[in-house]
């Protein structure tokens, strides 16, 4: 039952996500444009990187044995992060109340992912290792969507934190 939960919950996340990066990162604080952003680019590739696995590999695969694993630790690391984030953001810029905002919804959300993955990945765990193909029909291609983009933005912001690098604070 709270498998199909799964799919919607990593939609909404990738909606949330998209207006923090397009909006508050992009539009308003132009985060790519200012030397002083490098440390907090960084935290954004990591967990761009993260979710391009977690929304294409949940997409379309049910992950049995070991391979469980993977996921939980891919969301231990995104734990990580977003506290890491939490810490650099709130040392080198004043944010916008709505991104704020957004940080406590995107933040619910991947608890409500967590909680229904726990009970997923310990069945997962329990079976022979695999990649067992599984699909949500159109939902599986809105994620994969969303992991294409979470990837072009990684490559983006992994752009902007080497050219960052040698402009002057």
């Amino acid at each position: 039952m709270t498998e199909a939960w799964l799919p919607w919950l990593l939609v909404l996340q990738g909606v949330l996500a998209g207006a923090d990066t397009v909006l508050n990162h992009e539009i308003i604080a132009r985060l790519p444009h200012k030397p002083s952003a490098r440390p907090e680019l960084a935290t954004h590739v990591m967990r761009e990187l993260i979710w391009t696995v977690l929304l294409f590999g949940l997409a379309w695969f049910a992950w049995h044995g070991a391979a469980a694993w993977i996921i939980a630790a891919l969301l231990a690391a995104e734990v990580l992060v977003t506290a890491c984030d939490e810490w650099v953001e709130n040392r080198s810029r004043v944010l916008p109340q709505n991104e704020r905002i957004l940080h406590v919804f995107l933040t619910l959300n991947l608890g409500a992912i967590i909680a229904v993955l726990y009970p997923l990945l310990r069945d997962w765990g329990t079976r022979p290792t695999a990649l067992a193909p599984t699909g949500h029909g159109v939902l599986s291609w809105i994620i994969s969507l969303f992991a294409l983009s979470a990837l072009a933005w990684a490559v983006r912001d992994t752009l902007a934190w080497g050219r960052l690098r040698h402009a002057s604070v």
